[in-house]
């Protein structure tokens, strides 16, 4: 795998509701909840991952 960029990344994203801030993988393939609040921060898209959310960072 030398020479290939991932394009798979978690980001760091926060909750529009309580401000939580949480990861998550960018191809979840199952609905990401907020751990505090229960509300839906991403949706699953076949590949990538709608969110819902604001992202903060992506991380390596």
């Amino acid at each position: 795998m030398a020479g290939r960029e991932l394009t798979s990344k978690f980001i760091k994203i926060r909750c529009p509701k309580c401000k939580n801030e949480q990861t998550m993988f960018g191809k979840a393939s199952t609905r990401v909840l907020c751990l505090v609040c229960g509300k839906a921060l991403a949706e699953p898209l076949g590949g990538k991952s709608r969110v819902k959310a604001r992202i903060l960072e992506v991380l390596a």
